[in-house]
Formats: structure tokens, sequence, C-alpha cells
């Protein structure tokens, strides 16, 4: 990667490249696309300009799924001169390259694609066949052809132009993508049911101004704040990893009021805007190779929140702690959720995860593997919301009580989930961090699993 290409190299790629479709063509007798990228220079295959085709085969084949189109075979080639790929289409040529040019001229990027479109005959469909106009020059409107047959702008102008396209592209592609999944996984926590003394599609559990709409409500408007954390972490991903963590702050506390207006005050996605946040600041640092690699993302929250507690709890005495994490902090040295980030979400990482996983594994549904996952998380997190709602000793019988349920069956069926809901709504305890924890188990299944 990142070496220098010859016009040799590139005129023995193209022959081969033709040689290729030459063999498919005969082979299948079918439409078939040739794609490449159209980059200026002698440096064909670099880092970006990867990400930037790996980006145009997700486009392609999202395209391809939503029509319902069969493609017959597809090949990737990595190559100094350039990645290609080949699909071979069962659809007329003509109506397929009407296809590749809504790609080519509505997405960001498109006009780095170059979706070359050849009949079962080998005949390369044109875009003036279809009545439409040659494709534009990058840096002026007039068309791409005549300013390379004249030489109208500079290597270091298509260049530069070049790299601002595709780190715009993957900025806005990774950033959507990172905040539909985070926003996934809070819907699918909240639906989740039964859950014991939360709100789910069952009823409300402990929580009387609360119901599953509101949680609908809460979360409806918080996909602009993930989208931010992750361009957050996207820019400030040379940095130190604490520099993000303090880039997000203020960010969380606009969330904070963009939920109390939707809920009318209630309080649902607290934990969650501070969970969620920052594992998508995480996701923003990282490149998106490591997106599905759990262990890279919490180490990630890790490095961000470095001695975040000690920050947050310097000077605490009885006079100044006013809220219940800072009072727990006092007088129990419980960290709660800053300790849980702090540390790599543990409880995420060893039992959550793990148990939503094998639940799957075992076959259940993903419904009924959260269910499994958050008893996993109770079992194992220490959960300053139960407490709150009642004090430590209760939470720590409680907390047996999970564990002896899961010792007997780690996939408790809905009957003994709905007695153990009566009995946290008889108590008034509410796992709250726990289901915080759970939605950050589904946002690493997601990504884990994302095609």
């Amino acid at each position: 990667m990142e070496q220098q290409v010859t016009l040799s190299q590139m005129l023995i790629a193209r022959e081969r490249r033709a040689q290729r479709q030459r063999e498919l063509l005969e082979k299948y007798r079918a439409s078939l696309i040739s794609f490449t990228m159209n980059i200026a220079g002698p440096f064909k295959d670099t880092l970006l300009v990867r990400r930037g085709f790996a980006l145009g085969q997700r486009y392609l084949k999202q395209k391809l799924f939503y029509k319902k189109i069969k493609c017959l075979y597809e090949e990737t080639i990595e190559e100094v001169t350039g990645c290609e790929a080949y699909y071979v289409i069962d659809l007329d040529a003509v109506a397929l390259k009407y296809l590749t040019v809504e790609i080519e001229d509505a997405t960001p990027p498109g006009r780095l694609f170059d979706l070359d479109v050849l009949n079962p005959d080998g005949l390369k469909i044109e875009r003036t066949e279809l009545g439409l106009s040659a494709r534009r020059c990058l840096l002026c409107d007039r068309p791409a052809k005549e300013c390379a047959r004249s030489r109208t702008h500079a290597l270091n102008e298509l260049q530069d132009r070049t790299i601002q396209i595709l780190s715009q592209a993957m900025e806005q592609s990774d950033a959507k993508d990172a905040a539909s999944l985070a926003l996934r996984a809070l819907l699918h926590e909240a639906c989740t049911t039964p859950k014991p003394g939360l709100v789910d599609r069952m009823d409300s559990g402990s929580h009387t101004d609360m119901n599953i709409f509101t949680f609908m409500d809460s979360a409806s408007v918080l996909w602009p704040y993930f989208e931010t954390c992750v361009r957050i972490g996207r820019q400030t991903a040379s940095a130190p990893a604490t520099d993000t963590f303090s880039r997000l702050r203020n960010m969380g506390k606009s969330a904070e009021t963009d939920m109390a207006v939707a809920t009318g005050g209630v309080n649902t996605h607290k934990g969650a805007i501070f969970t969620m946040g920052i594992m998508c600041a995480a996701l923003g640092r990282l490149d998106r190779e490591h997106w599905q690699t759990p262990e890279k993302i919490l180490d990630e929250c890790a490095a961000m929140t470095k001695g975040l507690t000690a920050f947050d709890f310097a000077g605490l005495n009885e006079e100044n702690a006013h809220t219940t994490g800072q009072k727990l902090y006092l007088k129990y040295h419980i960290t709660g959720v800053r300790g849980q980030m702090e540390a790599g979400l543990p409880a995420v990482r060893s039992a959550g995860l793990p148990a939503l996983k094998a639940a799957l594994a075992h076959g259940l549904s993903l419904n009924d593997a959260g269910c499994a996952a958050l008893l996993a998380l109770m079992s194992t997190a220490t959960d300053t919301n139960l407490i709150a709602r009642s004090d430590l000793k209760t939470w720590r019988e409680t907390t047996l009580q999970v564990r002896t349920l899961l010792a007997e069956n780690p996939y408790p069926d809905v009957q003994i989930l709905k007695q153990l809901n009566e009995e946290f709504i008889q108590k008034n305890l509410s796992p709250g961090g726990s289901a915080d924890l759970l939605a950050a188990c589904y946002l690493l299944y997601f990504l884990e699993t994302a095609t």
C-alpha cells in the first residue's frame, strides 16, 4: 500500500482487467459490472482509497438487495494499481446502468466510482445511451474528459480534492452507521420483555412516570447526539483519548436537555447518554476494521475515561455530596458507571455480552437472549440505580437472588421473569444501570454482526 505505480503497471492492469471481463462474460453470458476507483496520480492503493472502494461496494450491494436483483458471481481483487471488483448480474445491462449511475451521481464519493456496465456481448453501456450528460470534473463543472485531455487542473489539486471527498464521505458514513446502531440498541433494550422492574412492552415495571412510549420519544431525539459523538471521536482521533472525552461532556449535557424536552422532564436515558455517547466516540477514534472487535472498543472507552472517577469525586465531602452517585462513593466507595467505564465496562465484557451470545447460540430469540443478558449484568454490576431505590443490603440480596436463579437455569422462562418483575415492583426496585449496560451489549453485538 502507498506504493507509486508506473504507466507500464497501469497498462498491464488494464489489459488484465479486460481479460478477466472477457472470461466472466463468456462463462456466465450475463451483464457485468466492473468496479474501479477514479484516482488521479501515481498512488492508487492507499488506505483511504480502499475504504472508499469498500464504501462503494456497500452502496452497490445495498442497491441490489433493495431492488431484489440477483448477483450470480462477485470477485474482489486488491492490487497496487487499485482495487477491482466484478459483479455478474442477472439483469438487462441498460437497466443495470441506470442503477449504477444512481450510485455515481447520488452518493457523496460517487464521482470517484467507475462502475462500468458491460452487456453479455461485452459492449460497454455509456451514460449517453441513457440520454445523460457526461460526468463532470472534480474541480469544475466542465466534462471530466475535456479537463483530463487538456490537463486543465494541477495534479496536486485533483489529489487534494480526492482526499477531501473520501475523508468527508468516510466520516459521514461512519457517523451515520454508528449512530443508527446506537439508536437501534436503545430501542431493542426498551422493547426487551419482560425485564424485572423496568419499562418494557408488557408494563412500566416499578416506574409510574414513564412507559414504553416515553422511551420511544426519548430515543428518537438522541440520534443526532450519537452522530456528533462519532464525529468528535474521528476529529480528535490523533489526540490523547482523554481529550476526546473532554469534548463530549458539553454534548452530553445538551443531549440530556433534548431528552427532558422530549419526555416532559422524565429521566429515561441519562445513563445511556453517558455510556453510549462514549462508545460512539470510541468508534470514531477507531478504524472501521476494529468495529467488529468488542475488546478494542471497550479498551478505547477505558482510555478515554482514564482518571474520571478521581477527577469527578475530588474534594467530595458530606456537605457537598448531593447526588446518589456522590453519596454512594463517599459512603461505600462505589464508583458506579464511572468506574465501570474507566475499567472498560467489565460487566459488559465478561458477563452481559457473553451471555447474550451464548443465549443466541442456544437458539433463543434476540429478545429472550437480551433478558438472559440483563440478568447476567444484574448479577455482576453494581447497579447504583437499584441501590438508590432501596439500600445496599437489598441490592446484595437481590444480586444473590439473581445469581441463584441463573445457577439453576441460565435462561429463565417468561413466567419466572414475570414473577421476578412482580417482586421488583412490590419492592420498588429498578435495575436501570443494568439496562443501560444491556443497550451497550446490543450495540457491540450489532457492530460485530454487521455486514
